[in-house]
């Protein structure tokens, strides 16, 4: 039995592009720009006095302003991944906003006063009220104290990194592991508590720049070693396992061939712990005391420091004394950056080379 076959009209149905109209690529400076002026205009309706509530409200329309552009336009899917790109620049301008008002502040401040006799000069024989002095002898005791630190904890601190990530299996290295970070959140004022009640009360020795250096190294200690310790887990176990398949002793690769493939991440993590222990002005002031004149021996005897020398100015309150205070905190900020910049020229040139 034969059917007949009907021919059915077929409906047209209408063709769906695969791409989406796109927002042309300087949408996101545009709607930066609008934002900002929207802020500012509201700032000034309102009669806010303070610019970091114009920023606020100006972060705020750039979201909401992309997140509604971008949904019109391109849709709601889109307009999600835009928004998320747009949180993480807000995020980062609200943090390098303040860093670089600080530095600003500070170099033009500091330069009021900073020059080479400033930085050759104690205060010796200079009030504090009074304009004049200068800040070598707290660099020096900075300079000796944190260097003395340094000596103590890196070492430490790096042999620690070593047993927990190479050999540490044991209660041993679980028990290391729970002081280690006990340790990193202890106030420096404890650290500095703990060196006066053992090398000063207890064992009778008297203020001095190597009583700080040793409350500083305490607080060192577990920064290195966490930072050293998850730059080692880093390094490829192919390249242990390589070093051990041609017989070499262990010790002898983990020094020939896992620390200089991580020197790059050991070498930041010492210098950021360095940094940390640069600024702290509470172990200094029990154990080192501070004084005026120059004392270039960190066994004997107070010294001063540039954080503690900047908490003695500003204290003062008269505009010579802040003015060395801002000089001192501008010396400060450059004392670390050199040290970083050694570090990291000393990593590159240790580091492993790659290529031909």
């Amino acid at each position: 039995m034969s059917h007949a076959i009907q021919d059915r009209p077929v409906s047209a149905t209408p063709r769906r592009s695969l791409s989406h109209a796109h927002l042309p690529r300087w949408t996101p400076a545009a709607i930066a720009v609008g934002s900002i002026a929207a802020g500012c205009g509201i700032g000034l309706a309102a009669g806010w006095h303070s610019k970091v509530q114009w920023g606020l409200v100006s972060a705020l329309l750039f979201v909401l302003a992309t997140f509604a552009i971008t949904t019109k336009v391109e849709g709601k899917r889109q307009a999600k991944d835009r928004v998320a790109t747009s949180l993480i620049w807000v995020s980062f301008v609200l943090a390098v906003v303040p860093l670089l008002s600080l530095a600003w502040v500070t170099i033009s401040k500091g330069l009021e006063v900073l020059d080479g006799y400033f930085l050759s000069h104690s205060m010796n024989g200079v009030l504090d009220a009074e304009a004049g002095g200068g800040v070598y002898h707290a660099l020096l005791g900075t300079i000796e104290q944190v260097g003395i630190a340094t000596l103590i904890a890196a070492p430490i601190g790096l042999l620690t990194a070593v047993y927990l990530v190479e050999y540490g299996n044991g209660k041993l290295a679980k028990a290391v592991t729970f002081f280690v970070d006990v340790m990193t959140g202890i106030p420096s004022i404890v650290a500095g508590l703990f060196i006066l009640a053992t090398w000063n009360l207890m064992l009778g020795f008297g203020p001095s720049g190597f009583a700080g250096a040793m409350a500083l190294a305490i607080l060192m200690m577990p920064v290195v070693v966490r930072s050293t310790e998850e730059m080692l887990k880093l390094v490829p176990n192919e390249l242990r396992e390589a070093s051990l398949a041609l017989g070499v002793p262990k010790w002898r690769t983990i020094l020939k061939v896992v620390l200089p493939t991580a020197i790059g991440g050991i070498t930041t993590g010492v210098m950021l712990a360095v940094a940390r222990i640069t600024g702290e002005t509470a172990p200094v002031l029990l154990l080192v005391f501070g004084t005026k004149l120059i004392n270039p021996n960190p066994f004997e005897g107070a010294q001063s420091s540039l954080p503690l020398y900047v908490y003695e100015q500003y204290a003062v309150g008269t505009d010579a004394a802040v003015a060395r205070a801002w000089a001192a905190a501008l010396v400060l900020i450059a004392f670390v950056m050199i040290l970083n910049l050694v570090a990291r020229g000393i990593a590159r040139w240790k580091a492993p080379k790659t290529g031909r």
